[in-house]
């Protein structure tokens, strides 16, 4: 096993960080290799935005759910879907790129894009000896989140990432069976072995929980998730998307 892998296996959520700002040169070594990502069509369609601004990083931690460690870390970016610059392009080459532009398969390139160039600035990070934590909250508010950061249209905020020195390293979540998540040929779809795979697992999440809270929570996986789910949250999406001009169609 290489240092690469050991890097990649070893990812856990930091959610606090020493009063350690990162230097100009890890931000763009983490930037850099965020770039070096692969992109559909080589069309690059996302921007990063930095956020050193202690007040505009207070300001966004209030907005995605008062975390914390969105405002006390080494340094916050915020990944965006940008198909912006390529309205530019359309316009400075006259060329009618709108209706590719507006299109469901362009707006997927754009999310696919930003979060492959996500995951690799998180293996950057991480490698370099920082911890992350992606920040999935930036999306409750995207209206004063856009305000804040002054995206134009066809620039949408995805998710933030929080980087920084870990303070204190939490224990690795035990992930799905690898039976569960791998199917080689075709789908498995033996309900019955589907099911107890997931049965094994909540056995597993449970312990862990137990285990981690000396005993104060021992939830299982499915039960946590079929809570979730069944809160409806964000659900404003859609339309905020639409008015941004990245219609779905």
């Amino acid at each position: 096993m290489n240092d690469v892998i050991e890097t990649i296996l070893d990812h856990r959520s930091i959610r606090h960080f020493e009063d350690r700002l990162l230097t100009d040169e890890q931000i763009k070594t983490i930037v850099s290799c965020a770039q070096a990502a692969a992109t559909s069509s080589f069309i690059q369609a996302y921007s990063i935005i930095g956020v050193k601004d202690k007040a505009k990083k207070k300001k966004l931690a209030e907005l995605v759910g008062n975390q914390d460690y969105v405002e006390k870390n080494g340094h916050f970016f915020v990944f965006c879907a940008d198909l912006y610059r390529h309205t530019v392009i359309g316009e400075n080459e006259q060329r009618d790129v709108i209706p590719s532009i507006e299109s469901t398969e362009k707006f997927m390139v754009a999310l696919i894009d930003a979060s492959l160039a996500a995951q690799n600035a998180v293996l950057a990070a991480e490698s370099l000896g920082l911890g992350i934590c992606y920040i999935g909250g930036i999306r409750n508010n995207l209206e004063e989140v856009k305000k804040l950061l002054k995206t134009p249209e066809r620039v949408i905020p995805l998710f933030g990432l929080a980087v920084g020195y870990p303070r204190q390293r939490t224990g690795k979540k035990p992930r799905l069976p690898f039976e569960h998540v791998y199917h080689e040929e075709e789908y498995e779809q033996n309900n019955e072995v589907y099911v107890q795979q997931l049965r094994e697992y909540d056995k597993v999440i449970s312990s862990y929980y137990e285990q981690r809270t000396g005993g104060k929570r021992k939830d299982r996986w499915s039960e946590q998730m079929a809570n979730m789910l069944e809160k409806q949250s964000r659900m404003y999406m859609k339309e905020f998307i639409s008015k941004n001009k990245m219609n779905l169609k």
